[in-house]
This record gives structure tokens, C-alpha cells and sequence, in this order.
């Protein structure tokens, strides 16, 4: 029952949000129109932003933790593409509101472990230090996270399996060569 109005609460929020700002969207609003009162919110989440965070662990990053090796790391970056297009109004809302950040914490969370796994597989028993590894996935994470930005802000516009297939293209080879450097 509790997963059951905790997503109830999160329909409600990304329903009101396709036309209110998020700025602008209260706890009352959310509780109205999913019909359960303040407390039962707050007995499920301290504040809004704690279930924006919640959203975007339960409906996307879950999806995506299978896509973690060099050969599947693509589809893995094409859901992740994929939910933000689904979900493109909840998400520009939040990328143009104080939520934000959770947005960012979100893409950076979801491309970073799908990131380090790759490199981790790439650097296969090599004897490379745990920093030296989160650096290299840390970069493309952050190349990635300005791309992502950017297609948000181009109201999603490219086809996201362009936009894989332009990465692929551009670092290809590249992780081997910087697990290489680091050995």
C-alpha cells in the first residue's frame, strides 16, 4: 500500500507540473488532487524535492542498472534519453526550477554507475587505482550531463540514437586508451 501512494503522490506532482511551474506548486496541491491528506505526504516524504529524487530513482535509474558493460553501455544512455523525452515537460520543469539539482544528482547518479561500470570492465585486472578509474567515468559523466543539458534546453528536439550513435563515434576507443594511460 505504501508504494501504491507514494506513486499516487508522485502522478499527482508530475500531473500538475505539465502546467505550473514547480516553484510555484504546493504540498496542498499534490495532496489535493491525489486525495490524501498533508501528513500522509510527509509520513512518505520530508518535501517536494525529496519526491522528485524518488521519482527519478523509481522510474528510471532501476531501468537502466543492467546496461552497465562497454557492449550495452549505449542502451543504457538511450533510456535514460528515452524516459527524460517520455517525461519531457516533469523533467524541463525541473530543469528550470530549484529542482534542478535533483535532475542533475539524478543524470549524474544513473550515468556515472553506468559509466564506472564500463570502465571497471574495460580495466579489466589491471592494477589501477579506485581514484584514477572514478575520474575517467567521472569525465565522460560530466561530457555526458552537458550533452543531456543541452537537448533538454533544445526542448529534445535530435533524435536521441543520433545523438548515441555521435558519442559512440566520438569516444570509441577512447576508455581503452585512458585505462591504458593510467596502467
Amino acid at each position: 500500500m505504501s508504494n501504491i501512494t507514494k506513486k499516487a503522490i508522485a502522478m499527482s506532482l508530475k500531473k500538475i507540473m505539465q502546467n505550473k511551474p514547480l516553484d510555484k506548486i504546493t504540498v496542498k496541491e499534490i495532496t489535493a488532487d491525489c486525495g490524501v491528506n498533508r501528513q500522509t505526504f510527509y509520513y512518505h516524504f520530508t518535501d517536494i524535492f525529496k519526491l522528485i529524487e524518488w521519482i527519478f530513482k523509481e522510474e528510471a535509474i532501476e531501468n537502466i542498472s543492467e546496461y552497465k558493460s562497454y557492449a550495452t553501455w549505449q542502451k543504457g544512455f538511450l533510456m535514460i534519453f528515452e524516459y527524460v523525452k517520455v517525461n519531457l515537460k516533469f523533467c524541463t520543469n525541473c530543469f528550470n526550477s530549484a529542482g534542478r539539482d535533483y535532475l542533475e544528482r539524478f543524470l549524474y547518479s544513473a550515468t556515472f554507475d553506468l559509466l564506472y561500470g564500463v570502465v571497471i570492465e574495460v580495466a579489466g585486472d589491471r592494477n589501477i587505482k579506485d581514484e584514477d578509474l572514478g575520474f575517467i567515468a567521472n569525465f565522460y559523466t560530466y561530457a555526458f550531463i552537458g550533452i543531456m543539458a543541452s537537448w533538454i534546453r533544445n526542448k529534445a528536439n535530435e533524435d536521441p540514437s543520433k545523438i548515441i550513435n555521435d558519442i559512440n563515434r566520438l569516444i570509441e576507443g577512447d576508455i581503452y586508451k585512458a585505462i591504458k594511460n593510467n596502467s
